[in-house]
């Protein structure tokens, strides 16, 4: 599928985005799109899941500190309200499937999250989620790989068949190479992670700037762990993953467990694996958490750092702790950027490009 040419953006000043001129700009894009989606369902028809649909409209809308919700008030008939939110993330919902009996299902989920606007972003994006039950997320590899080539093969130009961004570029039909992130410390900064962290569930921000300083990223006033955690991984590490061919990032210190259980051979780390293109994050995939008081405790600290942060907190859904008491199958589960893999599929330079239509800003 041939680039199209000139700009394509369709934020562009001026001109609105349903200009037949400035729409055939992104058509091909869209198109392929279109393609992309129907294979997309094709590779999980194949391996036998189920598609679900669930609502946006949630109690919870997410729980990650640092992702910011759009709120709502849900009315009754009788002049009732019930104040809700528009997800981040199908999760809860698709996790209380699994515990009502459904095995395998997947979702195209719109989500979204608010002040996220920019080449990669959009305050409302699709989201490509899946879960298998009675599945270690290893398997989950070999389902983003299916589903990848599916799309390139969908999308891409049979001249340009590679996944591409910025430049760079990556044929997911090569080994994808799986690194630890203590491997990928060790090989883009010299640093010993989890050195930093002799206690795995409180790491040291002392320890790490100790280390961070020597390749000059020094902690700031106010850092905790993570952040000086992100600004390394961000400025010296990232850059440099799935390049040639997608990358595996893996056993994630148990401080960034997120959602996730331990790993039972080394509880020092979390069941925790991204999948990196071109430099660009695609999915972030877990072997699931189903212990509902430790889920309740992470849900706590989260809450209590999203507060001392941005001043606020939002609801924990308790319909969903008590799926998780009353029995959640062991299960793997992923969250892929379906935008952002049209994207590299297609070479267009910004999300916006591979949107049907965008999110009107503050600026009409």
């Amino acid at each position: 599928m041939a680039t199209p040419p000139g700009p394509s953006r369709v934020s562009a000043p001026g001109t609105p985005w349903w200009r037949p001129d400035r729409f055939a700009l992104r058509r091909r894009y869209l198109e392929a799109r279109a393609a992309s989606a129907a294979a997309v369902r094709q590779v999980f028809a194949g391996r036998g899941f189920v598609e679900v649909d669930t609502p946006a409209l949630q109690v919870s809308p997410g729980l990650e500190p640092h992702l910011r919700a759009f709120a709502t008030d849900l009315e009754a008939p009788d002049g009732g309200r019930r104040g809700l939110y528009l997800h981040t993330s199908p999760e809860f919902a698709m996790k209380k499937l699994l515990v009502a009996g459904m095995e395998r299902i997947f979702q195209l989920s719109h989500v979204f999250r608010n002040g996220e606007r920019a080449d990669i972003h959009h305050p409302e994006f699709t989201m490509l989620e899946w879960y298998r039950a009675g599945s270690t997320y290893d398997a989950l590899i070999d389902d983003c790989r299916a589903v990848v080539q599916a799309t390139l093969a969908a999308a891409a130009d049979a001249d340009a068949p590679t996944l591409r961004w910025r430049g760079m570029e990556a044929d997911p039909h090569t080994p994808w190479p799986v690194m630890t992130v203590a491997e990928a410390f060790a090989r883009h900064t010299g640093i010993d992670i989890l050195a930093t962290a002799p206690e795995p569930a409180a790491p040291d921000l002392a320890l790490l700037d100790a280390q961070s300083r020597r390749i000059g990223i020094p902690a700031r006033a106010g850092d905790r762990w993570e952040d000086l955690y992100f600004r390394i991984f961000l400025e010296r590490i990232e850059p440099h993953l799935g390049v040639g061919a997608p990358t595996v990032l893996t056993d994630y210190p148990i401080a960034m467990a997120a959602l996730s259980r331990p790993k039972a051979s080394d509880p020092r780390l979390a069941e925790r694996f991204e999948v990196y293109v071109c430099g660009l994050e695609l999915a972030n995939a877990f072997g699931e958490l189903t212990d509902a008081a430790v889920q309740r405790a992470r849900f706590a600290a989260d809450m209590d750092l999203k507060a001392r942060l941005y001043g606020e907190r939002y609801p924990v859904d308790e319909d969903f702790l008590a799926a998780l008491a009353y029995g959640m199958p062991d299960s793997a589960g992923i969250a892929l950027g379906f935008d952002r893999l049209v994207m590299l599929a297609t070479g267009a330079p910004h999300i916006e490009d591979v949107l049907w239509a965008p999110v009107v800003g503050p600026d009409g």
